[in-house]
């Protein structure tokens, strides 16, 4: 089993700046890729970016590419994902997930084995 907690949600005015981070703990993190999705109000979870074991592949949604950037340190069980240039309708719930396979799924990440509790983002206008 592989536990991931979410946190660095909040609200932020649109132009603005946050980082997500999510801790996992449980079996060796580094055997796992990770990918963060999103539920915004009234759509369905879509993908936003993943990283392979390593952190050498990383991949974004065409929504957030060259605003967000996916990282992880394996050393702290951690994976994060810089937001910039946030705006209105970057606002959701944002999930981390996990899974021993590599390329991770796209869409809404169905099939992916764990699963965090989400964390809120708020960007206002």
């Amino acid at each position: 089993q592989v536990q991931l907690v979410e946190s660095g949600g909040g609200v932020v005015q649109a132009g603005g700046s946050l980082r997500l981070s999510c801790a996992a703990s449980g079996r060796p993190f580094s055997n796992y890729a990770t990918g963060w999705y999103r539920t915004a109000p009234g759509k369905e979870r879509e993908f936003v970016a993943g990283i392979n074991q390593s952190g050498s592949d990383v991949y974004y949604a065409d929504s957030v590419k060259g605003r967000f950037t996916i990282s992880r340190d394996n050393a702290k069980n951690t994976v994060y994902l810089q937001m910039n240039t946030l705006k209105p309708e970057d606002t959701a719930v944002y999930y981390c997930a996990a899974d021993a396979q590599w390329p991770i799924a796209g869409g809404g990440g169905y099939g992916m084995d764990y699963w965090g509790e989400g964390t809120l983002v708020t960007v206002s206008s």
